[in-house]
């Protein structure tokens, strides 16, 4: 049985267009028509209105991610291509797969472009192509939700953006690629990540992101509290630090309830920031959660699934099972 793959057009660059010089925007139906079918599955189109995803918000986000379940979950599609700007694609991604849990009954690929169909080296069409490929292959049923560019499929979980001019758009490093696409067929290349934990209640969308400096005060840190941050994800240096000077206001935070994570700038293992050799990880000793990992964007992005089990507590074990 063919399966039915839903296709999610939100107005991305890919549906940018010129006609007789005038602007135009391509919808689903219009993409659709552009690129080949898959070999097997028939494809249903909706267009979501979304704003640039350079402007996008949580609340979006989170909107996106919902459809997403709804049409796997209860709508009966076996898998959904969703185009999406490339600027944000990495935090949606990962939310999606966060949302959807252990549970994923089949393939989520988002897909976008660097470059407008009009512009020289036009990139949208032939993603579409191959997340349209990936998304009617039964072999990708359990890999979770993957991002496809220039016929790489990223997990979610590890894909970056890196170029906004040249070269590959997105990368995974230090990880594979998960497959890729060629001669119209999915190649598998290496086993996805596992599947996250069940997301525990309603993610909230008041998280902040504050990025650490030589010299920063303590105060940026409660000013983000007083301004309504139900949580603060820091991004240190090293393998998990922040200055020495914020671990008092990390500590009083925990207390009050409120999660700190913090990630790097760098990459990290994924491990808790009690396991470092000391003096690193010292946020630790003061209730601070490691990102295991994570970018500090994508900590972020979890930081907000976490908070729908409460606070601090239930954050800290949350992260420990991602």
């Amino acid at each position: 049985m063919s399966p039915r793959i839903l296709l999610l057009a939100t107005g991305d660059t890919m549906a940018h267009h010129r006609h007789d010089g005038t602007p135009v925007v391509l919808t689903g139906a219009d993409l659709l028509a552009a690129v080949p079918a898959p070999a097997t599955g028939a494809v249903e189109v909706a267009d979501l209105a979304t704003g640039p995803s350079w402007d996008t918000t949580p609340e979006t986000m989170l909107a996106l991610a919902r459809r997403v379940r709804t049409a796997l979950l209860d709508d009966g599609h076996d898998a959904v291509v969703l185009t999406h700007g490339l600027d944000t694609v990495e935090e949606t991604a990962y939310l999606t797969d966060l949302l959807l849990g252990p549970d994923l009954p089949g393939p989520v690929i988002l897909t976008g472009a660097r470059r407008r169909p009009y512009e020289p080296g036009a990139d949208g069409f032939r993603n579409l192509a191959a997340a349209l490929t990936a998304a009617a292959d039964p072999t990708l049923r359990h890999a979770g939700v993957l991002v496809c560019a220039d016929d790489d499929l990223h997990a979610a979980r590890w894909v970056t953006a890196v170029d906004a001019t040249g070269g590959p758009a997105l990368r995974s490093d230090p990880y594979p690629v998960v497959a890729r696409v060629a001669n119209g067929r999915v190649e598998p290349v290496a086993a996805p990540p596992a599947r996250p934990p069940h997301p525990p209640g309603q993610p909230a969308t008041d998280v902040a992101l504050i990025r650490t400096y030589p010299g920063i005060p303590a105060g940026v840190l409660t000013a983000a509290v007083d301004a309504g941050a139900a949580g603060l994800v820091l991004e240190g240096t090293g393998p998990g630090n922040v200055p020495v000077d914020l671990l008092a206001t990390v500590g009083d935070l925990t207390e009050w309830g409120i999660p700190v994570v913090v990630a790097s700038r760098c990459r990290t293992r994924p491990v808790a920031l009690a396991d470092l050799p000391p003096p690193d990880g010292l946020a630790a000793s003061v209730g601070a959660v490691g990102a295991r990992g994570l970018p500090a964007g994508k900590a972020r992005v979890a930081l907000m699934v976490a908070l729908g089990a409460g606070g601090a507590a239930a954050a800290r074990d949350w992260f420990a099972r991602l």
